[in-house]
């Protein structure tokens, strides 16, 4: 498939083979918005707002939108309608993620003074150590468009499952083989573990939310169109 954009290739750390794929910031005829075509779904988009582990806004992210790969996109629908059956609503707090936020959070752990929000997000490492740990990368594969962060809310109360620990917390406990979880915790973990690999999505050790669709379209392309 030949796509009729201009490309630009990453300098500085990206493989020859990864590009850049812009063009007037528009979205790719091969993605989509996930709420367009997941009739219910609940968007809790954290770096458009203040509330994630930088404390502002995240470049690129112009509205509080989730965007995929049409091909995540219908994968993830069947898991949203598997996870309904059993009485659960998807949330998703992140989905295609701009390079240039990624360009951004590199910036900003240079920074060691800037720990605005230190005590929610990183309370027990040194920003500095972020990317070392594999908590955050200067490639990630939420650029590439298939990624997806996630957790389920139970439809009859309306509040997340316990799942151990929030959404980017940078911790041990966010690992999905953590110790200390109670049988809860672990069991809804499992839930959507399972659940998500039933569709196609793999899971990230290090963090509990994240899903990558395992046979995405754009193995080595990093996007950087903006979400708006």
């Amino acid at each position: 498939m030949v796509l009729r954009k201009k490309y630009l290739l990453i300098l500085c750390g990206i493989l020859f083979s990864s590009i850049l794929y812009t063009q007037n910031n528009k979205i790719p005829p091969e993605f989509a918005y996930i709420d367009e075509h997941v009739d219910l779904i609940i968007l809790d988009i954290r770096y458009a707002g203040k509330h994630n582990f930088v404390g502002r806004p995240i470049k690129g992210y112009k509205q509080p939108q989730a965007i995929m790969s049409k091909k995540a996109i219908k994968q993830l629908k069947q898991a949203s309608a598997y996870f309904l059956a059993k009485g659960y609503i998807i949330k998703v707090f992140d989905a295609y993620r701009p390079q240039r936020a990624v360009d951004q959070f590199f910036d900003w752990s240079k920074i060691s003074e800037d720990t605005l929000m230190k005590s929610e997000f990183y309370p027990g490492l040194d920003k500095e150590k972020l990317f070392a740990l594999g908590y955050i990368a200067t490639k990630s594969g939420h650029s590439r468009g298939s990624t997806i962060d996630l957790t389920l809310v139970d439809l009859k109360t309306g509040k997340e499952l316990d799942m151990g620990g929030p959404y980017d917390l940078f911790d041990e406990i966010s690992h999905h083989n953590a110790k200390g979880l109670t049988k809860i915790q672990k069991k809804n973990r499992k839930m959507l573990k399972v659940g998500m690999r039933k569709f196609g999505f793999l899971s990230y050790a290090k963090e509990w939310w994240h899903y990558t669709l395992k046979n995405e379209p754009f193995p080595s392309t990093y996007f950087d169109f903006i979400v708006r």
